[in-house]
C-alpha cells in the first residue's frame, strides 16, 4: 500500500507535457475585436439569439439601412422567420410586404453586389475557386472571391444577404436571409451580401422546413417570431457580446490555409492539396473573459 500511495504521489508531482506549438495557431495579438456597432443581435421567441457580424466596409448602404431599422426597432412588431428552404436558406423579416419602411430607409439602395479597388485580399487559397478566378481573405476577417476586374463576398454556409425582388429591386434589408445548406455559390454578385452570422446559426438551421413553394411557411403560425433585433453598440454595456475575428495578414494565418487544404494523418491519408473558401472560412470567436 505504502509503495502505491508513493507511486500516486510521484505521478501527480509530474509536470504537465509541454504543449506543442504549431505554426498556424495563432498569437494573443493575432484576435482583433469587432466593433460593437458591427454586431447585430436578433433574438427569437422561445428564446436564443442570433447573432450577425455586419460587412459595413462591404456594403455601406445596406447596412446603413439595417443600423436605422434596428434603431427604430422595425424588427420587435411583427417580424418573423417565415421562410425555411431545406440545403438553402433562412429568411427574415417581414412577410407581409406591407410593412413602412422606417424614414431615412432606403428602399432600393445601389446594388453592393461587387467593388472594383478598395478591399483586396491579403491572403489567399492556392487554388482557383469554381466561381472566381481566385478566393482569399480581407484584413478585416471577410472571405473573398474575385476576377482581374472586380471583389465580391461569397454566399457560403452562414452569410447573410439581401432578399430583392426582380432588378431593379436591390433589397432594403428589411428581410434577410442566410445560407443553411450547401453553399449556394450562384447568388454571388446577383445580390448584397451584408454579413456573416457568428453565433447561434443553429437556431435557424434546425427550424422546421416550410412546405410552401420555395419553403415559404404556408400559415402565420408556423413562423417564429422575432423578439427584438439590436446593434451591440445599442445594448446596455455589461450585455454586450464581445465578438474577435483572427487577422490574416501574417505568417500564421498562411500555415492555417496551408493546413485547411492539406489534412494531415492520422485521420486524412490522401491530403485534397487544396480547399474551398466555403470550407476555410476565416475564423472568429467570443472574446475571452478577462
Amino acid at each position: 500500500m505504502i509503495a502505491l500511495l508513493l507511486a500516486l504521489s510521484m505521478q501527480a508531482a509530474a509536470p504537465a507535457a509541454p504543449v506543442t506549438v504549431q505554426p498556424a495557431d495563432p498569437l494573443p495579438a493575432d484576435w482583433v475585436t469587432m466593433p460593437d456597432d458591427e454586431v447585430l443581435v436578433m433574438t427569437l421567441a422561445g428564446g436564443g439569439t442570433v447573432t450577425v457580424r455586419l460587412a459595413a466596409g462591404y456594403a455601406p448602404a445596406h447596412v446603413g439601412n439595417i443600423r436605422r431599422l434596428a434603431a427604430a426597432r422595425w424588427w420587435d412588431a411583427g417580424g418573423s422567420v417565415y421562410r425555411v428552404q431545406d440545403n438553402y436558406v433562412a429568411q427574415w423579416g417581414d412577410a407581409t410586404e406591407k410593412k413602412p419602411l422606417p424614414d431615412g430607409v432606403v428602399a432600393n439602395p445601389p446594388a453592393e453586389y461587387e467593388w472594383t479597388g478598395g478591399a483586396a485580399p491579403v491572403s489567399r487559397l492556392t487554388r482557383r475557386d469554381p466561381y472566381a478566378e481566385w478566393a482569399g481573405y480581407s484584413a478585416d476577417g471577410w472571405p473573398l472571391a474575385g476576377s482581374g476586374t472586380a471583389t465580391w463576398l461569397p454566399h457560403c454556409y452562414g452569410m447573410v444577404g439581401v432578399a430583392r425582388d426582380l432588378a431593379p429591386s436591390t433589397g432594403s434589408g428589411g428581410d434577410l436571409y442566410t445560407a443553411i445548406g450547401h453553399a449556394p455559390r450562384a447568388l454571388d454578385r446577383n445580390i448584397a451580401v451584408v454579413g456573416r452570422v457568428i453565433e447561434g446559426i443553429e437556431r435557424l438551421s434546425v427550424l422546421p422546413r416550410g412546405t410552401g413553394d420555395l419553403g415559404f411557411y404556408k400559415t402565420e403560425g408556423e413562423r417564429t417570431a422575432i423578439v427584438s433585433v439590436r446593434l451591440a453598440s445599442d445594448l446596455p454595456a455589461a450585455e454586450r457580446p464581445h465578438y474577435q475575428y483572427r487577422a490574416t495578414a501574417n505568417p500564421r494565418f498562411t500555415a492555417w490555409i496551408a493546413a485547411r487544404e492539406n489534412r494531415t494523418p492520422p485521420f486524412f491519408v490522401v491530403p485534397a492539396g487544396g480547399a474551398d473558401i466555403c470550407n476555410a472560412m476565416p475564423p472568429v470567436r467570443r472574446m475571452p473573459a478577462p
